[in-house]
């Protein structure tokens, strides 16, 4: 039994440290430059360099991904319920960049993959800095309301733009020839890649033509793109009130794992004691 209790305070005390280097800012602040050193060594490889240069640049690839690896370990270790943390997809996600990076893929016919998939180590910054994992959240989680946006957006792209190659056709067949071009052009007026050149071209012959780009400017450009923003901002509010209400909720459940190990370790204290008066 004394055996046992001085292993578990052992255990417990390894994933402490553990646990306080991953929350250390000096070590989260390291691993952050290394994956933007990652990403500038990804960026290096599209260029044309020398043999010499690309054999060091392919040991500063392998030598990020052992510190990759290393970080993960750490990160699991320092785990307090070792089962939940593969419960959260962004450790999943780290997980298998690193482990899929050790596979050799260089010189077989996987090269383009396994080089798409360093890129991604680059993402592995959004797991590290809560800011950003939030932002990503909440685009995520806005996407089936935007989807509604994008629906009715494209509703009115269709309308104007039958009715641009009905009334436009005949003028410029490249820009207003059938219906697909047509909603191609509408793309480049919401732009505004160049729009007023294509609505001069009309003007010569349809002088009102300016309420069809104006009007579309503004649903499109103005109306559209104000929603979108409000239902993004919207659920950004919403997850920031999450994290904070998660956030309160940690401090309290770390007070009781607090109270949980001094316990523990009175337990221990005692049981040597007894040994030691037993002795």
């Amino acid at each position: 039994m004394k055996k046992y209790n001085k292993k578990r305070m052992q255990v417990i005390n390894l994933q402490q440290k553990f646990n306080r280097l991953r929350s250390n800012k000096i070590f989260e602040t390291l691993v952050i430059s290394i994956i933007i050193f990652s990403a500038l060594v990804i960026g290096a490889k599209t260029y044309e360099i020398s043999p010499g240069t690309l054999s060091i640049v392919r040991l500063l690839d392998w030598f990020i991904t052992f510190i990759f690896l290393a970080e993960i370990i750490v990160r699991f270790l320092g785990e307090e319920r070792k089962s939940q943390f593969f419960k959260s997809g962004w450790n999943i996600f780290d997980t298998l960049i690193v482990i899929i990076c050790f596979i050799p893929v260089e010189d077989s016919e996987l090269a383009i993959i396994g080089r798409l998939i360093r890129i991604f180590r680059v993402l592995r910054m959004v797991s590290l800095i809560p800011e950003l994992k939030i932002l990503l959240n909440s685009l995520l989680i806005a996407l089936p309301q935007l989807g509604y946006i994008v629906a009715l957006m494209f509703i009115i792209f269709y309308i104007y733009a039958a009715i641009g190659s009905t009334f436009f056709g005949s003028i410029n067949p490249e820009l207003w020839g059938d219906i697909a071009i047509s909603m191609l052009t509408l793309f480049r007026v919401m732009t505004f890649e160049d729009w007023t050149d294509v609505m001069y071209e009309t003007l010569a012959v349809y002088p009102l033509s300016w309420i069809y780009y104006l009007s579309f400017i503004f649903f499109t450009a103005f109306a559209f793109l104000n929603m979108v923003i409000g239902v993004v901002v919207n659920v950004l509010n919403d997850e920031h009130e999450k994290e904070r209400k998660l956030e309160i909720q940690g401090k309290n459940q770390l007070t009781l794992e607090d109270v949980d190990k001094k316990i523990e370790e009175l337990k221990g204290l005692i049981l040597q004691n007894h040994s030691a008066h037993n002795c």
